[in-house]
C-alpha cells in the first residue's frame, strides 16, 4: 500500500489575524492546508473568543517556537464590571454579581499594583494540565480542581478608555504564562467588585506584531492564486533578539552535521565578540540560518539544526 502524501516541504512563519470563534489547533490546520505543508505548528494559544496574532510555524520553523512562545506578548481588552463568569469571559455562566462600579480615578490608582512579578492564579477553564489533564476538561466534568498560583510579569497596563459604566477598555505587555481573563477577574476584586473579559485581541507576540498579520480571508483569497508564498516570512523573523553570527561555508557544514566548531584563533574571537556572554546564537551562511548554537569552553555547539 502506498504511503500517504503528508505535504510540501515549507519552511517560514506565517501571522495570522485569528478570528473569533476559530480554536488555535482548527486555524494551524488550515493554515497548513492552505500551504500543503508536511509540518505546522503554533506559537501560543488563543482562545476562540480572542482575535489577533497568532504565529503559525511551518516546517523547520518549528524549531523556532519557544523563543517566539518565551517572547512579550501584548493585548487590548475589555472588562465588564459587576459580572463574574465561571471562565473569566463572556462564553462562561454568571456565577457572582456587584452593584459596585470603579471610578475612573480609582481603576487609575489600582493599575500599579499589578506591574512587575506578581502572583496570579490561572483560569479554572485553561489548557494547564493537571494530573495529565487539561483544566478546562476537568472543570466541564465538574471534577473539583485547585489551580495553583504562578508568577507572572506585566510591564505595561494602560486605561485606554472608560466606555460605559459597565465596560473599560485596557492595554497589557506581559510575559510568558499570564492570563488576561485572571487579570480582569483580580483587577475587579482589587476595585470592589466583580468582573469579567467581554473582548481579547493579541497585539503582538514575540517580534510578530498586527503588521505581519494577515486575515484568515486574505490568506485563503492568495491560496487562489500565485500570492500565498509573500505572505511566508522568514525562519529568523523569530529570531530578530538573537545574536546572528556569519560561518563561511565549511564551518556551515560541520555545524550541519552536528559537529562544534573549534574557535581559537584571534579572527574567531574578534568575530565572536562578546558572544561567550550569549545563551544562543543564531549561526547564518549565505543568508541562511544554519542552526541554533552555543558558545562553550572554545567551541560552537549546534543546538538545533534546520534542514534547509
Amino acid at each position: 500500500m502506498a504511503r500517504k502524501r503528508r505535504g510540501e516541504k515549507v519552511d517560514g512563519w506565517v501571522v495570522l489575524d485569528k478570528p473569533e470563534g476559530l480554536n488555535s489547533t482548527r486555524a494551524v490546520s488550515i493554515v497548513r492546508r492552505l500551504f500543503d505543508a508536511a509540518k505546522a505548528g503554533h506559537a501560543g494559544t488563543l482562545d476562540p473568543l480572542a482575535t489577533g496574532v497568532l504565529p503559525i510555524a511551518l516546517g523547520e520553523a518549528t524549531k523556532t517556537v519557544p523563543f517566539v512562545m518565551d517572547g512579550r506578548k501584548a493585548y487590548r481588552f475589555t472588562v465588564r464590571w459587576g459580572e463574574a463568569r465561571t471562565t473569566d469571559d463572556r462564553e462562561g455562566e454568571v456565577s457572582d454579581t456587584s452593584d459596585v462600579r470603579p471610578a475612573e480615578a480609582d481603576i487609575l490608582a489600582a493599575l500599579p499594583g499589578f506591574l512587575g512579578e506578581i502572583e496570579q492564579v490561572p483560569p479554572r477553564y485553561s489548557a494547564i494540565k493537571i494530573d495529565g489533564e487539561r483544566a478546562y476538561d476537568l472543570a466541564r466534568a465538574n471534577v473539583p480542581i485547585e489551580m495553583k498560583s504562578r508568577i507572572v510579569t506585566l510591564t505595561r497596563l494602560d486605561l485606554l478608555r472608560i466606555v460605559d459604566a459597565d465596560h473599560a477598555e485596557f492595554e497589557v505587555e506581559c510575559g510568558k504564562g499570564t492570563y488576561v481573563r485572571s487579570l480582569a477577574r483580580d483587577l475587579a476584586l482589587v476595585l470592589g467588585t466583580v468582573g469579567h473579559v467581554t473582548s481579547l485581541r493579541r497585539t503582538r507576540s514575540g517580534p510578530f506584531t498586527l503588521e505581519h498579520a494577515i486575515s484568515l480571508d486574505l490568506l485563503e483569497e492568495s491560496a487562489q492564486g500565485p500570492g500565498l508564498q509573500s505572505h511566508l516570512l522568514p525562519i529568523e523573523t523569530a529570531l530578530d533578539d538573537i545574536p546572528a553570527l556569519a560561518l563561511n561555508g565549511s564551518e556551515a557544514s560541520q555545524l550541519r552535521s552536528g559537529q562544534p566548531i573549534p574557535m581559537f584563533r584571534a579572527a574567531d574571537i574578534g568575530r565572536l565578540g562578546d558572544l561567550d556572554k550569549v545563551d544562543i546564537v543564531c549561526a547564518m551562511a549565505e543568508g541562511r540560518p544554519v542552526a541554533l548554537a552555543r558558545f562553550a569552553e572554545g567551541r560552537l555547539h549546534p543546538v538545533r539544526v534546520f534542514n534547509l
